[in-house]
Formats: structure tokens, sequence, C-alpha cells
């Protein structure tokens, strides 16, 4: 038989309240955040401190149809409803025993009046137990909440297979992408799977809708750089903060309504102007060394992301969370130590750096410490000298990544002369330098499963198809290495006469004997006679008569059954060459 009871809780005195003695007990008096008067005891702790006695909601105590004694909150602050509830419970546990419901299905209707909120609240709360990065979490989140609200479901027992491939048609027609739509999906699958697992629910009721064709509807496909492109990128990239404050203006169309300054704008920089445009603006800020330096190390330091990104196929999440720690040069191969993490995969990984690469980080690092030794000067003035740091602290983030790098990006491509979007509709942005390393690889000759490595791919498709981009390769010098087969010369003709062993039968004035044609002479659309079969055959031995005699008669039986069967003239032909060529 269950039991229903209260809990006495203790919880500091509210700010502000009442304090008040009553028949020798002190009480408390205040206001809840819902304006309601409330008055409690006051209950004196061991160390002497001061707490107010909460009755808490009523509890139900019971045996479930496993036999386990359980404890629930009836949510219950009158007695008899809260007598109700455990009525209820004890209803189920005796149909669980009965083998009317199963345990999970008992388990299930525990969920089943709950917001969907609150089960969202948890799915977040496992997620973030898993290892999952805010990032990924929020965008699940939100994925969740949107198909909620759209599709009204506000339970878990809403939540419908019609109701959510409806919602995705009309995504489909108001033209979401599909990589989209599969995102929304993937993400109430997961949600479901977790409830099956943590009993909430019996079956999945998404589970069966299919992938949308992420091949057939691409919309951001990506090109890697060819080496060329990729050269006046770090160019530009380096030069552009500076040679910005020299660009020319142009004159747009006046407009009397807006200031003056809305009839001018600053022009593009272009390959053709970047050289006008940087000399004019060291020849402005002659009188400010300082500001020509901060320019270009903004420049360098882009241009350093963008070749770091490019040589080492890090993503740029995974840069961000590079510290100088990380970075290895003292060993005979220098490398990147990338943690687990802080990788897509969450394997973690030691990644090599191109000497060429390694020197410019070095040098890089080492920029970054005379900065750090500069500012210690600047704020403990030149007695401290000998308190300034020998060397970076370990959790340095390696660069300082801009916030609006994607931005930044398509101004430097700009400037480049690099087309955003080419004949093929494929764009360039940030995570196309990923596709422009894989794909130097596979044109250096790098083996495929090495390539796959230096990817850190779980899959040899993914690197060669989608991270390599065929029309970079050089499929034509390919199809040059490959080795010549003359048609019209015989190996084994060859071998003699290198050794001098081919006969004066096997030869010609002017050399080997060349082969026959590739294709016979076509022989017109007559049908071949039986006169012309009677002219001497070249075929000719001791029962050369005999011999001819069956081919006359082979032939002629030929060409009667293929009149007979109303083949066609050629086709009679063929069959009667074929005869012929047979005997």
């Amino acid at each position: 038989m269950g039991t229903i009871y209260r809990r006495n809780i203790l919880k500091p005195i509210p700010a502000g309240a009442e304090l008040f003695t009553k028949r020798g007990k002190r009480f408390a008096r205040w206001t809840d955040r819902r304006g309601k008067t409330r008055t409690t005891e006051i209950h004196v702790t061991q160390d002497g401190g001061e707490r107010i006695i909460i009755r808490s909601k009523y509890l139900a105590k019971y045996r479930d149809g496993e036999n386990i004694v359980r404890e629930v909150a009836t949510g219950c602050d009158d007695e008899t409803a809260a007598r109700g509830v455990l009525g209820e419970l004890e209803r189920r546990a005796e149909l669980v025993r009965a083998k009317v419901l199963t345990a999970a299905e008992n388990a299930v209707s525990d969920h089943a009046d709950r917001k969907l909120s609150e089960h969202f609240d948890a799915y977040m709360t496992t997620l973030e137990a898993d290892g999952t990065t805010p990032r990924h979490r929020r965008n699940v989140r939100d994925a969740l909440d949107r198909i909620a609200a759209d599709c009204g479901f506000a339970t878990l027992v809403d939540i419908t297979r019609d109701a959510f491939e409806k919602w995705l048609n009309e995504r489909a027609r108001e033209d979401m992408a599909a990589r989209t739509r599969n995102i929304h999906r993937s993400a109430i699958v997961a949600f479901c799977n977790w409830c099956i697992v943590t009993r909430r629910l019996a079956v999945n009721p998404v589970a069966a809708i299919r992938r949308a064709n992420e091949d057939a509807d691409k919309r951001h496909q990506r090109r890697a750089l060819s080496e060329a492109e990729l050269s006046r990128l770090i160019d530009a990239a380096r030069r552009r903060p500076l040679a910005e404050l020299g660009r020319e203006t142009e004159k747009v169309e006046p407009n009397p309504e807006k200031p003056k300054r809305a009839n001018w704008k600053w022009a593009k920089l272009t390959p053709k102007t970047l050289d006008a445009a940087e000399a004019k603006a060291r020849k402005q800020l002659a009188d400010k060394p300082k500001r020509i330096v901060e320019l270009e190390a903004i420049g360098n330091l882009r241009a350093l992301i963008y070749k770091t990104l490019a040589l080492t196929g890090l993503r740029l999440g995974e840069l961000t969370s590079i510290t100088v720690g990380q970075v290895h040069f003292d060993e005979p191969t220098p490398f990147i130590e990338l943690h687990a993490a802080d990788e897509k995969a969450r394997r973690g990984a030691e990644i090599p750096l191109h000497r060429d690469l390694a020197a410019d980080l070095r040098e890089w690092k080492g920029a970054k410490l005379e900065q750090l030794r500069d500012d210690c000067r600047r704020r403990i003035g030149p007695d401290g000298a000998a308190t300034l740091p020998m060397r970076l602290p370990p959790d340095t983030p390696l660069f300082d990544i801009p916030s609006g790098l994607s931005r930044i990006f398509n101004h430097d491509i700009d400037t480049a002369g690099i087309a955003k979007r080419d004949e093929r509709g494929r764009v360039v942005d940030v995570h196309a330098l990923r596709h422009t390393f894989g794909t130097l690889l596979s044109k250096g000759g790098t083996a495929p499963r090495t390539a796959q490595a230096a990817m850190r791919h779980g899959s040899i498709d993914l690197t060669m198809n989608h991270y390599t981009d065929p029309k970079l390769l050089d499929v034509a010098g390919a199809i040059d290495s490959l080795p010549e087969l003359p048609l019209r010369t015989s190996p084994h003709r060859e071998s003699q006469r290198a050794t001098g062993t081919l006969g004066d039968a096997d030869a010609t004035d002017d050399g080997p004997r060349p082969f026959p044609p590739l294709f016979p002479p076509a022989s017109g659309n007559s049908c071949i006679s039986a006169s012309n079969a009677d002219k001497p055959s070249a075929i000719e031995d001791d029962r050369g008569a005999n011999v001819k005699g069956r081919i006359d008669r082979s032939l002629r039986r030929a060409d009667n059954d293929c009149q007979k069967a109303g083949d066609a003239t050629r086709t009679r032909n063929i069959q009667l060459g074929r005869l012929m060529l047979y005997h």
C-alpha cells in the first residue's frame, strides 16, 4: 500500500522578510514572486544559523510493477489530489504485474504529459555530458525549437511522422536547401532515439523518414584554389590593410536629399590598382611610421592565417583553439598538436608542418614574444627589465582570429582578382582552403591513403571525391605519362631485329613487314555470286580440286539459305565472308 507525505526543506531567510515571535516561536513573513504573502517558522541549525522551513508538495511512495519502491513527486499541494495521483500509479503497477502493460510502456506514460521543452533541456544536458561543443548544442536546440514551434509539438505524444513530413515538404517548397532540411531531420531523429534510451518513448515516430538528396540540391559547393590563386590571395591579404588608405574615389549619381558624403565612394582594390594604392598610403603616412607598422602587422596576420589553413588542412575552429604550447618546433619534424576536444572527430592529431610554414610560425612566435616584452616595458618602466618574460605563456593563442574573417576573406579575394563563384557555380570561402590542401596533396602525387590521414578523414571517399578538385589535377600530364602502344609494330619482330634474328622472308627492303590494315576493305552491297566463287582459290594442295568443290557447295548453300530467310544483302555478304575465312 502506497503512502503520500511532505518533506521539510530548510532555506535561507528571504531578503527583507519580517521576523516576529509568536507563542515562543520565531516566524518569518515575506512576499514571494507571485505576490503571495508567506509565513513560516524559523529553524535554528546546529551551527547556530537560522533557516526557514518550507513544506514541499506531496510525494507518493509506492511499489511499481517491477517490484521496485519508487518515490514520485505528485505536484499537488492538496492531499486528496495527491492520493488520486498515488491511486493512478498503483493502478498502472497492477497492470504491469498482470502483463497488460509492459514496463517500458509504463515508463513512457510517466513522461507523456511533460512539456516538450523540459525534454529538450534534459537532452541538452546529455549532449553536454557527452562532450559536444556549445556551438553544436546551440544548433541542435535551435533546430528542435523551430520544429516544435512550426509543427505544434507540445508533448512527446504530439510528435508524428505525418506532421514532420508535411513540415519538410513545406520547407522544400520554400526553397530550403536539402542539407538544411537534413540537419533538422537529424536533430529530431537523434532526440527521439535518446527518448527511447531514457524510456520516454517506446518507438521513434520519425526514424523512417529518408534524408533529402544533397547531391541533387547543392547550394554551396566549394572549389579549391590553384597555386597561382593562393599566392595572389596571400599577397593581397598582406598588403590590403595598408593599401585601403590609398584608394581612389568614385563619384556616384548625386542625390540632393543626401549629404555630400553620399555622392562618392571608395573605389575597389584590384590587382592593377593595388601597387599604386599601397604607394599612395605609404606617402600619406610617411610621418606616422607606427601606423604603417600596425597595418602591416594586420596584413601579415591575415596572410599567415590563410597560409596555415592551406598548408595544414586545419578547420577555422580548430585553428582558433591552437595555442603557442601546441606548436612544437624542436622536434625532427615540427608539428602542431591538435587536442581531441578541439577536433571535429574528437580523436586528436599531430599535424606535420611544411618547413616553409614552420619558419614563418617560428618568426611569428618570436614577434609575439617581443610584443609581450614591449607591453611589459610600458607597464613596469625601464627599472623592471629583469622581470621581462623569456617565453610566451603556453596557453597564449597562436593567432588572434578576427571575428569577421569570412567578410575579410571576401574582400581579400576581390583584391586578388579571384571570383567568388566560378562558371560552374562553385564558391570560394575560408573552408575552401581545406579543399585546396587536399587538392594540392593529390596534385603532388600523394598516395590516397596518406592524403586521407593528412586530412584526418574517416573515409577515403570523402578525401578523394569531396576535398579534391579534379579540375586542378594534371590529368593531361598523367595521360601523357602512359606508355606508347604502336598498332603497326610487332614487339616480337622488334626483338628479333634487335638481336639480328629476323629472316629475309620476314623483312622488306625498307624494314619489317607492316601489319595488315586495321579494318578490312568494304566489300560493297552486292552479294558474292557463285561465278566469283568459281575462280581459282588461293587454297591449293594435293587435293585442290576436292577442296575447291567443297567451298563452292558451301557458298551456294549459304547463299540460298540467306535468300530464303530474307536477310539483307550486306548481312548475307558478312555471313558468306565469315564462312570463306573459316575454310
